[in-house]
């Protein structure tokens, strides 16, 4: 498996890892069990980087991690490195959810990711989302302080702005920016590729194969619709779901033709974009997930990178990636 480094000094991770909303119940119902079995093929692939948040279910997905760590006795803290996020708050009278990057609320809500991972320290922390009342220095201070504390090792954030990476770099260096980046969303293209490789710091792709329509199974409607979130997205809306799945078609018969899945294709094409990217894609499927790691471990040619961009141009998926309300939170900046 390649590798990658999660920032300029930090941990050397799998040049793929797992995005651990998929042990929620968030894309469909799982199990702890599924979860667990999907871990110990990490680790026979060679994938070294789990990704995970305090709100993935209500904390089910840190603490599964947990219970599969603890099952590994003194090897524990040698086996992943684990990143968390945290940042995205709910109030238990109305159920409403607001941002909170306060150091009373990350410095608590640490703890509570720790004790649910069974850890003492975790490798990277990042701010899920910001809140307006809270300034990029102001947590960027709050965060140095939680790796002096020895409970972080580095700090991230996830869907910012490159001219807010700049602002949190001014007072220390950040190991890692998240944001969804894939064939289907090039818009970190527009500058936060270029900003995360000159401050030396990774970019962490989510959704890595377009919430399924970069595979050659994307979801059906039909599963789409006993899907909260993905029910309300504007890609997996008719006409634009039709319109995805028609456009696709190219692509997945270009990924057989080259001997490989289209999510292997998909993950292959992003690992090319960059030394400093890292993809995390997500699923509860061991099938797939080993179709996903065949991708992380293909070369591709200058004019293979050029013939997958042909197929799939920038700008083909129809629709918004995100609803009105889905794009409350992440940093819109082109």
């Amino acid at each position: 498996m390649k590798q990658r480094r999660l920032g300029k000094n930090g941990t050397m991770v799998s040049a793929i890892g797992i995005g651990a909303m998929s042990f929620s119940n968030f894309y469909g119902e799982t199990n702890e069990s599924e979860s667990h079995r999907l871990m110990s093929t990490a680790l026979d692939q060679g994938v070294t980087h789990i990704d995970t948040a305090n709100v993935y279910g209500g904390g089910v997905s840190e603490t599964v991690i947990g219970t599969f760590l603890a099952k590994q006795g003194a090897r524990r803290n040698d086996l992943f490195s684990i990143a968390s996020k945290v940042g995205i708050a709910k109030d238990p009278e109305t159920g409403k959810r607001y941002f909170d990057n306060s150091p009373a609320y990350l410095i608590a809500e640490l703890d509570k990711t720790l004790a649910r991972l069974q850890l003492d320290s975790i490798d990277l922390y990042y701010i899920h989302r910001r809140d307006a009342q809270t300034s990029i220095e102001d947590v960027t201070e709050t965060l140095v302080e939680l790796v002096k504390s020895g409970k972080i090792k580095s700090f991230g954030f996830s869907e910012i702005a490159p001219a807010s990476l700049r602002r949190a770099d001014a007072i220390h260096h950040v190991a890692a920016v998240q944001s969804e980046y894939s064939l289907s969303v090039r818009s970190p293209e527009m500058g936060l590729v270029q900003t995360t490789k000159e401050l030396g710091t990774a970019l962490v792709a989510f959704s890595p194969v377009g919430r399924s329509l970069l595979t050659d199974n994307p979801l059906t409607l039909d599963a789409i619709s006993g899907m909260e979130w993905l029910r309300q997205n504007p890609r997996f809306i008719e006409p634009n779901y039709s319109a995805n799945i028609k456009a696709g078609i190219n692509f997945r018969n270009l990924a057989a033709d080259m001997g490989l899945s289209a999510a292997g294709l998909a993950i292959a094409w992003l690992i090319h974009k960059g030394e400093h990217i890292i993809p995390i894609p997500g699923t509860r499927s061991v099938a797939h997930f080993l179709e996903l790691c065949e991708g992380a471990n293909v070369s591709l040619s200058d004019t293979d990178m050029r013939i997958i961009e042909d197929t799939l141009p920038i700008g083909w998926a129809h629709g918004d990636r995100y609803s009105t309300q889905q794009w409350v939170g992440p940093e819109i900046y082109c």
